[in-house]
């Protein structure tokens, strides 16, 4: 990340110019993810039983300052535990009103994911959204990936 972070320092202009991203490494043969979050949403992690958590261990977006640090963390993962990982046109999505789809949404939507492919899960998630924005034009991407531990 370090690395990362002085190549887009040396194209930020003079920081104005940045970028989120959450870089990961999973071993299949312990379960662990290893991680570091720049700035960027952080992935949610909910466990088989219903509970989340948020992945944040990290530091500033990419390009902000040369000297930045980033701190890595691993998680160990369970059978059927599902991590989102989201950009945040997700959760700034809005609807005809102008009301952002928001967080609290987003964690309920993710609490409520039935037992299911990582495919079914993310369809899941994403109608939720969909349901919410109408036909409402967004100025952002919404994009999503979905990954279950099996």
């Amino acid at each position: 990340m370090a690395r990362l972070n002085r190549y887009a320092c040396a194209h930020s202009l003079d920081g104005r110019r940045f970028t989120t991203a959450v870089l990961g490494e999973y071993d299949p043969g312990n379960r662990r993810l290893l991680y570091v979050n720049a700035g960027h949403n952080p992935p949610i992690l909910r466990h088989a039983n219903g509970e989340t958590e948020t992945l944040e261990a990290g530091g500033l977006p990419l390009g902000i300052l040369l000297e930045g640090a980033y701190t890595t963390a691993t998680i160990d993962l369970k059978t059927r535990d599902v991590l989102i990982l989201y950009t945040d046109g997700v959760v700034e999505a809005v609807d005809e009103k102008g009301q952002e789809f928001g967080n609290d949404r987003w964690i309920d939507a993710i609490r409520e994911l039935p037992e299911s492919s990582a495919a079914e899960a993310l369809q899941f998630l994403m109608k939720r959204v969909d349901d919410f924005v109408g036909f409402t034009r967004q100025s952002d991407d919404i994009t999503c990936l979905v990954f279950r531990c099996s």
